[in-house]
């Protein structure tokens, strides 16, 4: 049992090659550094063996069986252990993939973007996936030694993070730039542009890592609901006050929102008895009635506006000064009015 354990091993020292479990990383690093002389290497056909000592490159092999001998590998005569008498390399030994890596999935945010159309703030975030291909092994590995990121996870995550980082400076600076609002970057009216320009702008930087992105796939930019749900209100009021002539249509929307939803309240409220139901909905028809009038331009009297619509006209009227539809004097005098009633 001995001598089986033995010859088993004797031979697992002599053969150096990726195992199965590694066939799809990027990088794979020989776990031993002690290589005894003649040791068989075996390098597939997608990928290059590369041999390094005190972190500088000393040289490579190709796809094949080698048998590691000095005297027929000159590079090799520079690994040579003189206190085994020159029967042992002194090594690090990478194998690197060369063939395309597919479907790389990543997601980072770009961070706060200021929408164009309404000048609010909003966090955009990017994901997708992309595939990539090892260009240049010896740069590839000296970087990610640089980094210390040895193990395929560590190296891939290491990568992902450099095309993060590019993805977050160079959209940000692309929509900016573009003029372009938001809502139509989030729809995918510009993923093409986008696109385009991350691919240029990543491959710039990545390169000199010995990595070349081939292309992107299912690239989506998003934002948050809540800020969607903001520009989306945002958009369509300022769309109502051009349409309708400035402040005297947005005030009759304004106005017309409040009723609205006052008598779906009062709806609301009538739920525990069918005669009160009924009287909620008589309401709710009175109110809409009365909306349609005031939008028709009847001089119908105010119903009093309370505190709390007051404070929700003031924010709103707050939001269209910030997005550049109202003057600081027009703000100003609306706000005064509205103070007023208080």
């Amino acid at each position: 049992m001995g001598i089986i354990s033995f010859i088993k091993g004797g031979v697992a020292e002599l053969a150096i090659a990726r195992p199965d479990s590694a066939k799809d990383f990027w990088v794979y690093k020989h776990p031993d550094q002690t290589i005894p002389m003649k040791a068989q290497l075996t390098v597939d056909s997608d990928e290059v063996a590369l041999f390094f000592k005190d972190g500088k490159y000393v040289g490579s092999f190709s796809a094949g069986r080698h048998t590691l001998d000095a005297s027929n590998i000159p590079f090799l005569g520079q690994l040579i252990d003189k206190f085994t008498g020159g029967n042992v390399f002194i090594c690090e030994v990478f194998f690197v993939t060369t063939r395309e890596m597919p479907a790389l999935k990543f997601g980072t945010s770009i961070g706060d973007v200021q929408d164009p159309q309404t000048q609010l703030r909003v966090r955009i975030m990017v994901y997708g996936e992309f595939s990539a291909r090892v260009i240049d092994p010896v740069k590839l590995v000296i970087g990610l030694v640089g980094q210390r990121a040895t193990d395929n996870d560590q190296a891939v995550g290491w990568f992902k993070s450099q095309v993060q980082k590019t993805m977050k400076d160079g959209i940000a600076e692309l929509i900016v730039k573009q003029n372009w609002p938001l809502m139509k970057v989030t729809s995918g009216a510009y993923t093409e542009e986008i696109e385009a320009s991350t691919l240029e702008g990543v491959r710039k930087n990545i390169e000199p890592y010995g990595v070349e992105i081939i292309r992107f796939g299912d690239f989506s930019i998003t934002m948050d609901q809540a800020d969607k749900d903001r520009l989306d209100k945002l958009v369509e009021r300022m769309a109502y006050i051009n349409a309708s002539g400035g402040m005297a249509g947005y005030q009759q929307l304004a106005q017309a929102e409040m009723m609205m939803g006052a008598a779906e309240g009062m709806k609301k409220g009538g739920d525990g008895g069918g005669a009160f139901q009924g009287a909620g909905i008589g309401l709710g028809f009175a109110m809409a009635n009365q909306m349609g009038g005031m939008m028709a331009g009847a001089n119908a009297q105010k119903a009093p506006e309370s505190r709390d619509q007051i404070m929700a006209t003031l924010k709103q009227l707050g939001e269209l000064k910030a997005a550049g539809v109202l003057t600081d004097a027009e703000f100003e005098a609306k706000k005064k009015e509205l103070l007023a009633k208080l």
